[in-house]
C-alpha cells in the first residue's frame, strides 16, 4: 500500500514542480541534450526491459514501479522545464545548497540560502547539503524520517524546481522532488564538508538568490 501510495505522490510532485517553475520565453526540451536525459532515458529503458520479471534486475514489483514513477517524474521535468533549476528554502532556517553559474564548467558551489529564499534563475540550483544528523523524509507522510550518519550532497536533474521543508514538530527535511544522486565525502567531485546543522543555521545567507 505505501509503495502505491509512493508511486501516486510523484506524479503528484509532477505537477507541483510544474506549477512552481519559473516561466521563460522559449527553451522548452532545452535539457534533452543533457547527460542527465541520456542516462535517465538509459534508466527507463532498462527497466522496461525487466519489468514482467523484476526479480532479475533484484527489485520487487513494487519496488521496480517505484523507480520507473521516480525516473518518469525526472524525464518529465527535462522535457518541459522552460528555466534552470531553482531551490526554495521553506525550512524556517537557513540551508546549505549547491550553486553554479549558467554554463559553468566547474563543480557547483555551496552557498547558504535563508528562510524564504529562492535561487537566483540566471544561476542553477544543483542540489542541497544535508549535514550528518540530520532527517530526511522519504515521502510527504514520512514524519519520522530517516537519520543521516554523515552528510549528503542531494543533486536534482536540471530544470528541477527545488523546494526544501521542515516538519515544525521533528524536525524532518521534506522535498517535493525526488533526487537523482546521492554521495557521500569522496564520492564524486563536489564539495561535501562536515558541518551541523547549528553552523549551517548560524550562516548569513550568501546565496545568488531573487
Amino acid at each position: 500500500m505505501m509503495k502505491h501510495l509512493k508511486v501516486m505522490l510523484i506524479a503528484l510532485m509532477v505537477l507541483v514542480n510544474l506549477a512552481i517553475a519559473q516561466p521563460a520565453k522559449a527553451d522548452r526540451g532545452k535539457f534533452m541534450t543533457s547527460p542527465d536525459y541520456t542516462t535517465v532515458t538509459q534508466a527507463i529503458d532498462a527497466l522496461l526491459k525487466v519489468k514482467d520479471n523484476p526479480e532479475e534486475a533484484n527489485l520487487t514489483a513494487a519496488d521496480l514501479q517505484e523507480k520507473m514513477a521516480t525516473l518518469q517524474f525526472q524525464k518529465y521535468v527535462l522535457e518541459t522545464a522552460e528555466g534552470r533549476s531553482q531551490c526554495a528554502n521553506q525550512t524556517g532556517k537557513t540551508i546549505a545548497v549547491y550553486v553554479s553559474p549558467k554554463k559553468a564548467t566547474q563543480p557547483p558551489t555551496l552557498y547558504y540560502l535563508g528562510d524564504g529564499q529562492v535561487t537566483d534563475d540566471d544561476y542553477d540550483c544543483k542540489g542541497a547539503y544535508l549535514p550528518g544528523g540530520a532527517k530526511l523524509a522519504s515521502s510527504p507522510f514520512d514524519t519520522q524520517g530517516q537519520e543521516l550518519a554523515e552528510p549528503l550532497a542531494l543533486r536534482v536533474v536540471d530544470g528541477t524546481q527545488l523546494i526544501l521543508t521542515s516538519n515544525p514538530s521533528t524536525g524532518v527535511v521534506g522535498l517535493n522532488a525526488p533526487v537523482a544522486q546521492s554521495f557521500k565525502a569522496g564520492e564524486g567531485n563536489w564539495s561535501i564538508p562536515t558541518l551541523t546543522s547549528a553552523e549551517i543555521e548560524a550562516q548569513a545567507p550568501n546565496s545568488p538568490a531573487d
